[in-house]
């Protein structure tokens, strides 16, 4: 028998991305967040969701771009606290020692450290409720040449990202590889 938790966040995994953008004077800004995801492949966009109380929501709007860095587990202390405080009040790649990269394609910084970015522009916003909905196209994607695997692309397993899960608020690495897409399944129904 299945239990009801009602109406709740309560899904695995959702991803721990660093969201980069730029204020007004061009100081640069992360903040982290999970609500997000691939939300379509031609144009390539990612959507992030993000609370209009949240400083680089007000960035984004302004700025019409931003940046998601992934995050290695060997970063989850420094991810936790992008989450934590807030750019109004303090310089996170300050007290972190990360380093904010200025991207040559959108307005937005991305974080030097981190193994996989996203540089997006803002295709479209979408108001939900408590939280609104930045769709960025993608429109290059760079990865350190360490976590690139056999095929030339970035390998999770070398990449490492981080998961979280939410109502639990716990942090988790991900498991190896248990086989390939599009090909374990061929053989059910006939």
């Amino acid at each position: 028998m299945k239990k009801s938790f009602g109406a709740k966040t309560l899904v695995f995994p959702t991803p721990v991305w660093v969201v980069g953008s730029y204020d007004k004077e061009g100081k640069p800004n992360v903040m982290s967040a999970a609500w997000g995801g691939v939300c379509c492949s031609k144009p390539p966009c990612v959507a992030v969701s993000l609370r209009e109380a949240t400083y680089t929501f007000g960035n984004i709007v302004e700025r019409k771009a931003f940046t998601i860095s992934v995050p290695s587990e060997a970063h989850t202390r420094e991810a936790d606290y992008i989450g934590i405080a807030s750019g109004r009040n303090v310089d996170k790649f300050a007290a972190t020692g990360l380093t904010p990269v200025r991207s040559k394609i959108v307005d937005a910084p991305y974080v030097g450290e981190f193994p996989l970015i996203l540089e997006c522009r803002l295709h479209q916003m979408v108001e939900i409720g408590l939280h609104t909905q930045f769709i960025g196209e993608i429109l290059d994607v760079k990865a350190d040449e360490s976590v690139l695997g056999e095929e030339g692309l970035p390998d999770i397993e070398k990449v490492k990202p981080i998961v979280y899960a939410p109502e639990i608020r716990t942090y988790h690495g991900l498991g190896k590889k248990i086989g390939h897409a599009y090909s374990i399944g061929k053989d059910i129904g006939g």
